[in-house]
């Protein structure tokens, strides 16, 4: 593996482990920004296939929902519709007339871009009392700008269980990207698909075996309800989750005839390159804590 690219990985993980421990508007803020280079670089391979899409309203659009999720997610759920209309009406009255793809490009960056995103700021700030054993009490905000910063970094009991559950959520598309990479050029084999020709069976298995890994570890230190089915459970819905993510970015770069979606990351290619496995997980990991995860018996 080049020194850039390992270079670049340590970079990128310590300004993740960052934005996650602060939370509150450093953790928005941070977002946005990789929002906002993401898109960028989405936009340009849509304009690569002659499409027109409406880029900087969407822009704006995807931050304000990054924004007004930081307030209230259920804000953001009324919003997201309406500025579905807002990019279809400005659209409507350019002077050239738009096209489907335009419109249809447009949504997708607001959907992928924007909406998507935005469940990792609902991940860091979700309490799970009611599923958890661990204390409750922890302070959810002890900087300004409802930013958090540990006392103690012994004390994993004691922080906000947003927090943990967000950190464990990283680790496990972790464990499933070093997995799938090491493991798939050691000894991959098998083809896994044609979108991404690198990716191979042998190297999505180990990767799935990596997630559900760290996830059923979470799980028993958390002290989830039935934690061995829910670790695994969470570990392998993150890790297919990851691989989708990372072949939809593959084939849309595919369509778009270029190797990265851009150069601002040295071994890595572009935002997209490295965040492609995050976007479909994040609401994946939430409404399986939220939804599933109370609906489990304490033990198996």
């Amino acid at each position: 593996m080049p020194w850039s690219r390992i270079f670049s990985a340590i970079v990128a993980i310590a300004i993740a482990l960052g934005m996650i421990i602060l939370g509150g508007w450093y953790f928005t803020l941070g977002f946005a920004i990789i929002v906002y280079l993401g898109e960028l670089e989405y936009f340009e391979l849509v304009k690569a296939k002659g499409i027109a899409p409406a880029a900087k309203t969407t822009l704006i659009v995807s931050l304000l929902l990054l924004v007004s999720t930081t307030f209230s997610p259920t804000l953001t759920d009324a919003l997201f519709p309406l500025a579905g209309a807002f990019i279809c009406f400005y659209l409507l009255f350019q002077p050239k007339l738009a096209t489907i793809a335009d419109i249809s490009t447009s949504i997708l960056g607001l959907f992928y871009g924007g909406y998507l995103p935005s469940y990792w700021l609902r991940l860091r700030q979700i309490d799970l009392a009611q599923v958890s054993s661990l204390p409750s009490d922890a302070i959810a905000s002890n900087l300004p700008l409802n930013g958090y910063w540990p006392n103690s970094w012994l004390d994993f009991g004691h922080f906000p269980q947003g927090l943990t559950v967000t950190l464990l959520a990283f680790a496990c598309i972790w464990a499933a990207d070093i997995g799938a990479y090491i493991f798939g050029r050691l000894w991959g084999r098998t083809r896994l698909s044609d979108i991404s020709p690198k990716k191979t069976v042998e190297g999505a298995v180990f990767g799935f075996t990596g997630s559900m890994a760290i996830a059923s570890a979470g799980a028993w230190y958390l002290h989830w309800p039935s934690w061995q089915l829910s670790g695994l459970a969470l570990g392998l819905l993150v890790g297919i989750a990851s691989l989708l993510g990372d072949l939809t970015e593959s084939m849309m770069k595919r369509d778009a005839g270029v190797k990265d979606s851009g150069q601002l990351i040295p071994g890595h290619g572009g935002i997209l390159d490295r965040t492609d496995s995050y976007v479909f997980t994040a609401p994946l990991v939430y409404y399986f804590i939220t939804l599933l995860l109370p609906l489990l018996p304490s033990t198996l």
